[in-house]
């Protein structure tokens, strides 16, 4: 049997991978977080597939019911919010698999950042404005982060911050931001995104705090902050398609540049 990973993507059904979506319909057991994984993405589920809802369950428990699997040689669809990779907590299951000579394989889905994008209607990387994307996390009750990786160091940079599980913490997100992208640098706040309850923000550092606790949003959402988000209708083409500037696949400048 097989364990497989599944990314559900950020809440939207239809953004499941066409290969999510079938081994979630062929696999006899499908464990999902129903905290941030919506029932309507294990519908598919076979008829007589065992479907349970983890998120009032431990590490141990779900750990346990893979187990079980096993020994019956039945393959588990273990889905997971966004792209496992990111905050996905396999790791942890990952280990015990490894100790118990279970075999799995990950299976990517859309990151929330990319669908919050998708969203906003807009490129997060814009040619001499932003290059550059830092998907991080702040500590409130999740496990700590480590020395090296803080929202000043990241701040220096420039870059376009992802900030997920933060939003209790908005807070002192802002104070400590300010100082390096200013108080109008624009942010923008996306909760449950790809859910019907949905609710996307855009304001500036200074307010955004105001913006946030007027919409009474405390938990599920990604914060956005940089440069990148602001409207530049003068930024420079990117050279991808720049007829002056001939690459591999266009080894010859155009004749009308």
């Amino acid at each position: 049997m097989t364990v497989y990973f599944i990314g559900a993507g950020p809440g939207d059904p239809e953004l499941v991978t066409v290969k999510a979506r079938r081994l979630i319909g062929e696999c006899p057991v499908c464990l999902y977080a129903g905290s941030l994984v919506p029932a309507e993405v294990v519908a598919c589920a076979r008829g007589d597939a065992l479907v349970m809802d983890t998120a009032p369950m431990t590490l141990e428990e779900t750990h346990a019911q893979i187990v079980a699997a096993h020994g019956a040689g039945q393959d588990v669809a273990r889905v997971h919010s966004g792209d496992p990779s990111l905050y996905g907590a396999i790791a942890e299951q990952i280990r015990r698999l490894s100790a118990d000579g279970i075999d799995y394989q990950i299976i990517p889905g859309v990151p929330a950042y990319a669908a919050f994008a998708a969203e906003l209607g807009q490129e997060l990387t814009i040619p001499e404005v932003a290059q550059s994307i830092i998907l991080t996390r702040v500590s409130v009750k999740s496990t700590g982060m480590p020395a090296g990786e803080t929202l000043k160091n990241f701040a220096q940079t420039g870059a376009t911050l992802a900030i997920h599980l933060g939003i209790r913490n908005l807070r002192q997100i802002v104070r400590e931001l300010s100082p390096y992208y200013g108080a109008d640098c624009p942010v923008a706040i996306g909760y449950r995104v790809g859910w019907p309850d949905q609710k996307i923000l855009r304001g500036t550092l200074e307010g955004i705090h105001a913006d946030v606790r007027a919409a009474k949003i405390t938990r599920t959402a990604l914060i956005l902050v940089g440069p990148a988000l602001s409207a530049h209708p003068d930024f420079v083409d990117s050279a991808l398609y720049d007829a002056t500037k001939p690459h591999v696949l266009r080894p010859k400048v155009s004749a009308t540049s």
